[in-house]
């Protein structure tokens, strides 16, 4: 499992790498860079992580114990919850705001994400409520 996880981000960073290379060389757009330097950062960050989940004990146990803990999933639930919140009002306001500056496109796309995620939500609540 260990070694799977390290290959699979060992693979992401050089699909990464070669995204940079082939938006130096001018062989895709500027686009395919910035994705490729993310791959590669997140790549690295997760292979650090599971070197030092490998070498080190104690960091292991007090990052499992921080991973199964029942009010670190209460947490990350919640800040899910308030994050969905937040997105909605943002996405909501900026189709107004959009409207009223004449970009609509914009507001329509603005307004086609609050609609989705308030699909998102209803569907995921009517799952939720009949597997609770």
């Amino acid at each position: 499992m260990k070694s799977k996880r390290i290959i699979y981000h060992i693979c992401l960073l050089c699909i990464g790498v070669t995204l940079i290379v082939l938006a130096v060389l001018g062989k895709v757009d500027e686009f395919w860079n910035g994705a490729g330097s993310g791959l590669m950062v997140v790549s690295a960050i997760q292979l650090l992580r599971d070197y030092r989940l490998n070498k080190n004990e104690a960091y292991r146990e007090k990052f499992e114990t921080a991973i199964s803990d029942e009010r670190n999933h209460f947490i990350r639930s919640k800040a899910w919850s308030w994050a969905g919140y937040l997105f909605i009002i943002i996405t909501a306001l900026s189709v107004i705001g959009f409207k009223l500056a004449g970009n609509d496109l914009l507001s329509q796309a603005a307004g086609g994400a609050v609609c989705l995620m308030l699909i998102l939500y209803w569907a995921s609540y009517w799952a939720l409520q009949k597997k609770y």
